[in-house]
């Protein structure tokens, strides 16, 4: 261990699943002492042969380190582990995956016992941590002191981005990328669902498809500023109306191929509902306001 090791932040990281391994990999990797804990001490061994120390207790982890970081199951998990645990004066860093009023309460659970809090939200698997060319990133919420105390050794294992005091809003911005993921994971499925019939080589397609997805991304500007002006009408290039007329297009194509058109459906509803709202000279964006309740 050389004397720059010595100089680097101390961490405690509670929970060994794959992220939790790798984010602790990265911390090692980088020269940072690492504590770790893991309800199923198998999962400490390799990392202790790779320099981690590995105690029997989550208390005895937390006391190691002023900065402690959970990365387990739920938000459950987080007050089970933490219950039996000395958390005045520590910073803790909860990297579960929860729901922005989780994270407001676990920030609040964590004040009344003396620790400051900080939330975040992964944006990566756990084969991006430590590559930072992958593009994996966090984002962080609640303290502002703690986030930029910390910053430096954060963004060792992937990106940072804060997103404001509010300890939810990590948990929120998370869930919204993922949400639109999952959206487009849903459009891709009908496309290739379209053509699974015929002599069509999807990956001969797919270049097509992540081209188009590619050129279309962009129009969440466009939403995003109608939003904040409340003019849904501004620069729209196809209105809401020529685009309802075409919904039989889209259906009847998706009858004649035997593909369900159950992921489309929902979204083709709420455009018949926006029209008949008087919606027809907008683009898309009212659909946002319907989906609000």
């Amino acid at each position: 261990m050389t004397q720059n090791t010595f100089e680097k932040t101390s961490v405690t990281l509670l929970g060994l699943g794959a992220m939790g391994t790798a984010l602790a990999r990265g911390w090692l990797a980088a020269g940072h002492p690492v504590t770790v804990w893991n309800r199923t001490p198998a999962r400490a061994t390799a990392l202790a042969g790779e320099g981690a120390r590995v105690v029997d207790s989550a208390a005895e982890a937390v006391a190691a380190n002023s900065l402690v970081l959970a990365c387990l199951l739920d938000d459950a998990s987080v007050g089970e582990v933490l219950a039996g645990t000395d958390l005045a004066g520590r910073d803790l860093v909860n990297l579960t995956t929860s729901t922005p009023a989780q994270a407001r309460s676990r920030a609040e659970w964590a004040r009344e016992r003396g620790a400051r809090y900080l939330d975040g939200g992964i944006m990566a698997v756990p084969p991006m941590i430590g590559t930072p060319e992958a593009g994996g990133f966090v984002f962080y919420s609640g303290a502002r002191d703690v986030f930029e105390r910390h910053q430096q050794i954060l963004r060792v294992p992937a990106g940072t981005v804060y997103v404001g005091e509010d300890a939810g809003h990590a948990a929120l911005y998370d869930v919204a990328l993922l949400s639109a993921m999952y959206g487009m994971f849903a459009g891709a499925a009908h496309a290739f669902a379209l053509l699974r019939k015929e002599d069509i080589d999807p990956a001969s397609f797919a270049p097509l498809l992540a081209d188009w997805l590619v050129a279309m991304a962009p129009s969440v500007h466009q939403t995003a500023g109608q939003l904040r002006s409340g003019d849904y009408t501004k620069e729209v290039g196809s209105r809401l109306a020529m685009q309802v007329a075409g919904i039989p297009t889209f259906t009847g194509t998706a009858e004649e191929q035997g593909v369900s058109p159950e992921l489309l459906s929902p979204y083709f509803e709420l455009m018949r509902r926006r029209l008949a709202e008087g919606g027809g000279e907008e683009g898309l964006t009212g659909v946002v306001d319907l989906l609000v309740r």
